[in-house]
């Protein structure tokens, strides 16, 4: 039997330390293969500033409210809103009316 790659756990809340600790709105937790993950934090009056990604994505938001839009559709997303957002589509968080917090996956890895 080969060798295992290892289970690999982690907490919302050490995440989000972390996050804050580094003073930046996004935090890559995990970068393997064919995925990356990490969690992003956008407040109240905050503007997105992403640019659309060469990967897939999925959003998973943990906490928070905040439209969302993806190419030309726009919904609400809150807590326990799942998301896909095809490589290469323009979107963006807006209009958060509580601080916003998701986790966020790439296929392929990003960076």
């Amino acid at each position: 039997m080969g060798e295992g790659i290892g289970m690999k756990v982690f907490r919302l809340d050490d995440l989000e330390a972390e996050r804050a600790a580094n003073d930046g709105a996004y935090l890559r937790f995990l970068r393997e293969r064919t995925m990356s993950a990490g969690l992003y934090a956008l407040g109240p009056g905050d503007l997105d500033p992403q640019a659309p990604h060469e990967q897939d994505e999925i959003y998973l938001v943990v906490s928070g409210r905040a439209s969302l839009t993806v190419g030309e559709e726009t919904t609400q997303v809150a807590r326990g809103s799942v998301v896909y957002v095809p490589a290469r589509t323009p979107h963006r968080f807006h209009h958060i009316t509580e601080e916003l917090r998701v986790m966020v996956v790439f296929s392929p890895p990003e960076g």
